[in-house]
């Protein structure tokens, strides 16, 4: 299995850290998004969207989208609940992370770090949307240890990965002592260094 990915991407290391933790074997393969080598007729005939991450099986099968390659690769493993509603819920919050709290949480921390913006110029409603995705992450984990069931599951995995580096988009982890507690639970579980 061969993972074309860039290594700042929370999409993509949420694949890593899956095929990590789960002792799956794969070559990693760096993409300079930037550079625009996800926009190659080689690339492009893997991926026809042009985006990482994207794996290539060795039968020469290809899978994109970084939640439905971590559904995929731990499909038989105890981060995906054996109980079905759980699963469901699992699921739930994973449609969640992509439609609600990535294109906030990420985009900002893109524009920080990658394009050099401040914190004055993000957008207001980028902002504050990324707020009411942290405000709902808190509220449900002051009742629960975890996303989906008493136990990590890929709906923490995603979440993980951008939420343990909002900071770098502005947004003040302080006021949220839940969300603070999980990250370094599952970072813990991930056997990830803490994030800087």
């Amino acid at each position: 299995m061969k993972i074309y990915g860039d290594s700042n991407s929370g999409n993509c290391l949420k694949v890593k850290w899956v095929c990590d933790k789960l002792a799956l074997p794969y070559q990693w393969i760096e993409i300079d998004t930037r550079k625009g080598e996800t926009r190659t007729p080689q690339f492009l005939k893997m991926n026809g969207a042009g985006q990482v991450p994207t794996v290539a099986f060795a039968d020469g099968r290809t899978l994109a989208q970084s939640n439905a390659i971590i559904r995929y690769l731990a499909r038989d493993s105890a981060l995906v609940p054996r109980d079905a509603f759980t699963a469901a819920k699992m699921d739930e919050w994973l449609f969640w992370e992509q439609y609600s709290h990535e294109p906030y949480i990420a985009v900002c921390r893109f524009l920080m770090v990658y394009l050099g913006k401040d914190a004055s110029e993000l957008d207001p409603e980028k902002v504050k949307r990324g707020y009411a995705a942290l405000d709902r992450m808190e509220q449900h984990l002051d009742a629960s240890r975890f996303f989906a069931g008493d136990e990590v599951s890929l709906a923490d995995v995603s979440l993980l990965a951008y939420t343990r580096l909002a900071h770098e988009g502005g947004f003040d982890l302080g006021r949220y002592a839940s969300v603070r507690r999980w990250i370094g639970d599952v970072e813990a579980f991930l056997g990830l260094p803490p994030a800087r």
